[in-house]
């Protein structure tokens, strides 16, 4: 069973920095597809940034260019490094993986909730303006 646990969450000011971690059980990433997950009150929960078993990165457009998914394969820990915070950028923050290579559609990393079939706790961002 896989276990994900994420630390780091908080409050921040509009264009301030934040980085979320997620521990995770075993040896888990060279295998999964890891991804970073959020809701925001009265939202649907959407993929914020994912990395394939490749090292290759997908993120969603209003994240493009302020956020940066990365793993430390030596202490099994997935992060996501948030610069130039909003306060659109508020949620719920869900570390989630699936065994295997992320699903692609037309060679393009997807983002889809469904596609995760382990998920964390999650942890709180607030980004006050």
């Amino acid at each position: 069973q896989v276990l994900l646990v994420e630390s780091g969450g908080g409050s921040v000011q509009a264009g301030g920095s934040l980085r979320v971690s997620c521990a995770a059980s075993g040896h888990i990433f060279s295998g999964y597809c890891m991804g970073w997950f959020r809701q925001a009150p009265g939202k649907e929960r959407e993929g914020v940034a994912v990395i394939d078993t490749d090292g290759t990165t997908a993120y969603a457009d209003s994240v493009k260019g302020r956020f940066t998914i990365s793993q430390d394969h030596a202490k099994n820990t997935l992060y996501l490094h948030m610069n130039s915070l909003k306060p659109e950028d508020t949620a719920v923050y869900y570390c989630a993986a699936d065994s295997g290579r992320c699903t692609r559609y037309r060679g393009h990393i997807t983002r889809n909730r469904a596609d995760f079939a382990y998920w964390g706790q999650g942890t709180q961002v607030t980004v006050s303006s």
